[in-house]
């Protein structure tokens, strides 16, 4: 038995217990990406459920966290930093922390766009020296709706090949390093894989994905938030052997750099090929999103998964940019998201102790 089905095995037994004790009225789902993306997922999927987990990539080199990343040799807190920004409630006191955490400072100095929330993880995990008791704690402070984890416990990076990085040579295929390069790369990624091939994944996100009743995937960038999630082995193995149902939620438009004039369908297909062993239940898409659904459905066949159509984007939004860096329109409606993952989860799920 390899090292990696022993712990996958004791793992699984901690989160059958851990179910037992704590299983409620409500499905326990765990959402996996970053940056905004998975920030639009946890807005929504906290309206629908108290029982919420995020596990966070953490490959990220750019801006704060790149820079707290380089002087302290830190996991980058900004993804996980918007992942709790995102569970903090509709209150005075959510809506105050949320702002305050999500806070850049603006000066002539080293403290130069620096975000509140990166400052305030980093200082907790040096004085506390657990990256989760570190969390847990800043979420409690915040009042979190859900729990956030990282996905490993040590810093990622993130390398793709890509063609045509270099305009000047457009059928070149070469490596590509660092997060940040990757999301704004003008090429085509091919492929994405991590540094170090083998980095061990966080044991507690490990135990919620095999303890679930769903798993939510995306939406976020494709290569850089999505993907990176299937090539920790660890936590491919839970999403592999669980017994939760997994949904893919896909973007509202291809990413600039990134996916670039990539079909619905297609982000299915190199998904495919990043994790051939992982099978999806249901692929979530907007409706006006989709130009070719039957195309879009045989993708999700060949994964396993049905295709529900439902108007997730903030109306009056049109084209444009996509959901990685810099922002910009299409953006996901909370509240029409967290519609169709309730009614996802009611026609999709097993019978569960929630209805």
């Amino acid at each position: 038995m390899t090292g990696h089905s022993l712990r996958l095995r004791r793992l699984r037994r901690f989160g059958t217990q851990a179910g037992a004790r704590k299983r409620g009225a409500q499905p326990k789902v765990v959402a996996l990406g970053g940056g905004r993306g998975l920030s639009a997922s946890l807005a929504a999927l906290r309206r629908i459920t108290g029982d919420l987990t995020a596990v966070v990539t953490v490959a990220d080199d750019g801006g704060s966290s790149g820079r707290l990343r380089e002087e302290l040799g830190v996991l980058p807190p900004g993804d996980l930093r918007k992942a709790l920004a995102a569970l903090c409630g509709d209150d005075d006191w959510g809506r105050t922390w949320s702002r305050v955490i999500q806070h850049r400072f603006q000066s002539r100095g080293e403290l130069h766009d620096h975000a509140v929330g990166n400052v305030l993880i980093v200082a907790l995990w040096e004085q506390l020296g657990d990256h989760v008791q570190a969390l847990d704690l800043v979420g409690k402070l915040l009042g979190a709706h859900g729990r956030v984890l990282p996905m490993s416990a040590v810093p990622l990076e993130l390398q793709a090949l890509v063609r045509g990085h270099d305009p000047a040579r457009p059928d070149e295929v070469g490596t590509v390093r660092g997060q940040a390069t990757v999301a704004l790369t003008p090429g085509e990624v091919q492929s994405v894989h991590l540094v170090p091939a083998d980095p061990p994944a966080v044991p507690e996100a490990v135990a919620a994905v095999l303890d679930a009743d769903w798993v939510v995937l995306g939406p976020g960038s494709w290569f850089s938030s999505v993907i990176p999630h299937l090539l920790v082995p660890e936590l491919l193995d839970a999403l592999v052997e669980t017994k939760a149902r997994r949904v893919l939620s896909l973007n509202l438009a291809p990413q600039p750099g990134e996916t670039d004039g990539f079909s619905p369908q297609r982000h299915l297909e190199v998904l495919g090929r990043h994790a051939p062993k992982l099978a999806l239940d249901v692929v979530l898409a907007d409706e006006a999103a989709v130009p070719d659904r039957d195309s879009l459905a045989e993708a999700a066949r060949r994964l396993g998964a049905a295709v529900e159509l439902a108007p997730v984007a903030v109306a009056g939004a049109a084209s444009a940019a996509g959901e990685g860096p810099g922002g910009g329109v299409p953006k996901h409606d909370p509240e029409l998201l967290a519609a169709a993952y309730d009614r996802i989860f009611r026609m999709h799920g097993r019978i569960g102790p929630w209805r």
